[in-house]
């Protein structure tokens, strides 16, 4: 992946091997992950997980134009069996930069990738329901909550082996309600 896709304050482009070091800054603090999969903290651990998003389509680093500090990451990747044309979102971000619509802005600019360039049908996101700023997210970037799965997913175990079961909230937007979207928005 060589592209690089840009928004008014950022850069969102290919991983470069440097960038386990602001991504550790924000993957290995609990708050981060509360919701999501435990990063590695060991520094070659980090630098193996960059290695893999370099090497694995649609895991794209956001970075601030103004300095190119690395900010956050989202992940847009195909999902399988490939001629339904679906795209799976995901997104992790430096709580440093919360709330100043980075996150939106970049998510906002991948999906228009996904769906403008890569041909996307659908575009899908998962989230755990307790995490309330990552579903109004999706909601602002057009997406409709189709379900509410009960104890569809876990991500931890307990000391046991045991799985610790979460709900998930599953959220979609088709092509042709991104496209409206971006109909109504150039109207505005």
């Amino acid at each position: 992946m060589s592209e690089v896709l840009e928004t008014e304050r950022l850069i969102v482009r290919a991983f470069q091997p440097d960038d386990w070091r602001d991504l550790r800054e924000y993957a290995t603090l609990p708050e981060v992950t509360q919701y999501d999969y435990d990063y590695p903290s060991a520094d070659e651990d980090l630098q193996g997980v960059v290695t893999y998003f370099i090497e694995n389509p649609g895991h794209w680093a956001v970075c601030l134009r103004s300095s190119g500090k690395l900010i956050g990451h989202v992940t847009c990747t195909r999902k399988d069996p490939e001629e339904l044309r679906t795209w799976e979102l995901g997104y992790i971000f430096n709580p440093v930069y919360y709330g100043k619509g980075y996150a939106t802005e970049a998510c906002r600019r991948v999906m228009q990738h996904a769906f403008e360039d890569l041909g996307a049908h659908r575009v899908e996101a998962g989230c755990d329901p307790r995490n309330a700023p990552s579903w109004r997210l999706l909601e602002r970037l057009g997406m409709r909550r189709e379900a509410h799965r009960l104890k569809a997913m876990f991500l931890r175990r307990t000391p046991e082996g045991d799985p610790i079961w979460n709900d998930s909230y599953e959220y979609a937007i088709l092509e042709e309600e991104w496209a409206a979207r971006r109909l109504s928005d150039a109207a505005a």
